[in-house]
């Protein structure tokens, strides 16, 4: 046998006796994108924040990954396991360079990033461990791309039985991302039953003034509340209430999204004066459910093996 194919098939030998995390790695690695006109200076290195404090006001400059850390402890469970943190990392850093690239970041505020969860994403210096240290590290610049371009990257708390499309979870405007899918949640199996399922009740004046909000419309006297339409993930995406119909997803948020936690509903009904429901889930179901990927990386799964699960055909590259 001729000397150079003796080393072909050694070399291709040993590619096969990686592991499949490393393969796979490997093979989805892309070059990334440039970064996002605002950090343009930064090219292939890490960039420099411009963090508004919501709590104080003031702006503060920051490294990006410090930022990152912060917002992986505020987002996920520090004590959690250190792949799930890192695939958060991995979510995080995408989110923030797509809205920075999409909409120069937080302008209102002359500032990248925000504190405040409702304007960007959730932040906290002060439940950042070593562990979550360690989980930002070793995925240090690392970002989902698709197409070339940064995802976005969405993620919730608890996804029920299954993940949703960002219409029917988000009432996305426009055409859904070809890598959000539907897929089962791995969490279903270890979830605790006190974070899987959910009741809620609130007094129908509450349910009369959202309506309101909503719809722009007033339902009146509130008598009767239903499902009219549901998403393909099983989701509610349209609820009546009497004679008037609001989207489901905003409807939460007008009642409030940590007692109506989700729009994965199984019972809806006007009873005693209140509006009463239940369901399953936690969050708007696009994208990263945080109990799933906690559950794969009790499996072992490599915090890539993680994202590459809740988003489809994506790659994954190092920015810096």
């Amino acid at each position: 046998m001729p000397c150079s194919l003796r080393i072909l098939i050694v070399l291709l030998s040993a590619i096969l006796l990686l592991p499949a995390g490393c393969r796979r790695r490997t093979e989805q690695e892309a070059a990334p994108p440039p970064l996002p006109e605002p950090l343009a200076e930064y090219q292939s290195r890490e960039p420099r924040l411009d963090l508004y404090r919501h709590e104080t006001g003031d702006i503060v400059v920051m490294d990006f990954e410090d930022y990152i850390a912060g917002v992986v402890a505020a987002e996920m469970d520090p004590a959690w396991p250190e792949n799930a943190l890192a695939a958060q990392a991995i979510i995080a850093r995408s989110f923030t360079l797509q809205k920075i690239k999409e909409n120069g970041g937080i302008p209102a505020r002359n500032a990248h990033a925000s504190t405040d969860f409702k304007e960007f994403q959730a932040y906290s210096e002060e439940r950042v461990n070593d562990r979550v240290r360690q989980a930002v590290e070793k995925t240090r610049g690392e970002v989902a791309l698709y197409g070339g371009d940064y995802i976005r990257a969405w993620f919730h708390a608890y996804a029920g039985p299954r993940t949703a499309l960002p219409d029917e979870g988000l009432e996305f405007k426009g055409e859904n991302p070809p890598y959000i899918q539907i897929v089962d949640s791995p969490a279903e199996k270890n979830i605790p039953e006190t974070e899987k399922d959910w009741k809620a009740s609130f007094p129908l004046a509450r349910v009369r003034e959202a309506v309101r909000e909503v719809g722009g419309d007033d339902p009146g006297a509130i008598e009767s509340a239903s499902i009219s339409k549901k998403g393909p993930s099983g989701r509610a995406t349209l609820i009546k209430i009497n004679e008037i119909e609001v989207p489901a997803p905003s409807l939460r948020l007008a009642l409030g999204s940590t007692e109506m936690r989700s729009t994965f509903i199984d019972q809806i009904g006007i009873g005693e004066g209140g509006l009463y429901l239940s369901g399953t889930g936690f969050g708007h179901g696009v994208g990263m459910c945080q109990w799933g990927a906690r559950a794969l990386a009790e499996e072992g799964r490599s915090p890539d093996e993680i994202v590459n699960y809740f988003f489809h055909d994506i790659t994954l590259a190092r920015a810096w």
